[in-house]
């Protein structure tokens, strides 16, 4: 049987696919390179050529983005290519292909799901065999009592995290504060907003689920100061810590955990301690619900949380965008929107107290035009890379930002 297979980019980095006629004979998922990748592709399908994807994979491919996306996905529809895969984990596939994204199982209902109970130690080596994840997604499967069990792709648990996080995000978003069509009535007022606007395509602020008022505050506090990649996998080792860690992080198992175990999943001394006084305060009834949050305003919220330890202002504004929904945040000491804003009008990178004073044409929506930045800022950096950080402009002008719509 005649086998082909592909890279394709996604959200978690680079993965592979290889297909027959009969359908998908593989998925594998990033390794520490695409070369690697590719390498494991080819020497596990001996005689198989890179190829461009057929209909059938293109269309698996579009599945897996929509899935890792955050968007609806039709994977079960997908067919696959079984030859050579035994009956019994064939089941199994078959049974995991029926869990819904952001739900989960252990290995044991599993097992009695396929009327083999008291075979989850013979699900856990199906699962481990998988050829076909995220089609077949066995890191839906955990280990009793909310253990994440093993996962065979490169990074191991840590990647089974991930996924099981971007799940919850996409299946436990809330809704925003505002109407975004009015939103992006507003922004587009102005000519530069509205170049951005085209350019980046629709409002689709995703608010975050969160277990808690802590949980998302710690997830926060997490990302201060680090590039998103960065953050998130140090967030995804440290959930991956704890039982049902793909849940929310909780006070009182994060005080008992040693400070080696934290530092060792990408955490540093400063943050370990802010955490831990967060989850002291959080066991002493000092942080609100979100229910209470609700009820206050911005500015009462920015004060009420910022008494305490390790929370600053930005953390606050990412809860109020990102957790609560709100209208008219406006985070001028983020880099991200400071860029943003300069890419778009083609300005010398703005300071926060300039940046204050030039969001104020953007009320009531402030927290729209700082998602539009965030975007700008996405958009430079797939159309130019890295050489822009590089290149004899950049190191004679490191504050002076090329603008967007000129490099698109």
């Amino acid at each position: 049987m005649v086998c082909e297979y592909a890279l394709f980019d996604t959200p978690i980095g680079t993965c592979g696919i290889a297909w027959t006629d009969r359908g998908i004979a593989a998925v594998r998922l990033p390794e520490r390179d695409p070369t690697a990748t590719r390498t494991v592709l080819a020497s596990r399908f001996p005689g198989a050529w890179p190829a461009e994807p057929s209909p059938m994979a293109r269309r698996a491919i579009e599945e897996i983005e929509n899935l890792l996306s955050g968007r609806p996905d039709r994977l079960q529809e997908i067919p696959l290519d079984l030859d050579g895969v035994p009956a019994f984990h064939r089941r199994v596939y078959e049974a995991v292909r029926a869990i819904p994204a952001g739900c989960t199982t252990t290995y044991g209902e599993l097992a009695a799901r396929i009327g083999a109970p008291g075979a989850a130690r013979a699900v856990g080596q199906a699962m481990a065999q998988n050829p076909f994840p995220l089609i077949v997604p066995c890191h839906r499967v955990l280990s009793s009592a909310g253990r994440l069990g093993g996962f065979s792709a490169h990074g191991g648990v840590v990647t089974k995290m991930r996924l099981l996080l971007r799940e919850r995000d996409a299946t436990c978003a809330g809704r925003l504060e505002f109407d975004p069509d009015a939103a992006v009535e507003h922004l587009r007022r102005d000519p530069a907003m509205a170049r951005l606007i085209e350019t980046a395509g629709p409002l689709r602020p995703r608010l975050r689920p969160a277990e808690s008022v802590f949980d998302a505050l710690a997830h926060s506090i997490v990302h201060q100061q680090l590039s998103g990649r960065a953050a998130s996998a140090i967030h995804a080792r440290l959930a991956a810590l704890f039982p049902n860690g793909h849940l929310g992080l909780d006070p009182r198992r994060l005080l008992r955990a040693r400070m080696e175990t934290l530092q060792e999943a990408g955490l540093s001394r400063p943050k370990i301690a802010a955490l831990r006084a967060l989850a002291e305060s959080c066991l002493r009834g000092e942080i609100p619900s979100f229910a209470e949050l609700r009820e206050m305003t911005d500015e009462a919220i920015v004060e009420r949380l910022t008494a305490l330890r390790g929370v600053g202002r930005w953390t606050v504004e990412m809860l109020l965008i990102f957790r609560l929904g709100r209208p008219d945040v406006w985070p001028v000491d983020d880099l991200g929107v400071r860029k943003g804003y300069a890419l778009t009008f083609g300005t010398d990178l703005p300071s926060p107290v300039e940046l204050a004073a030039l969001g104020e044409r953007f009320r009531p929506y402030r927290s729209a035009a700082a998602w539009y930045f965030w975007r700008a800022v996405e958009i430079h950096g797939r159309s130019r890379g890295d050489e822009r950080r590089r290149s004899p402009f950049w190191k004679a002008n490191p504050k002076r930002v090329p603008p967007l719509l000129r490099s698109c």
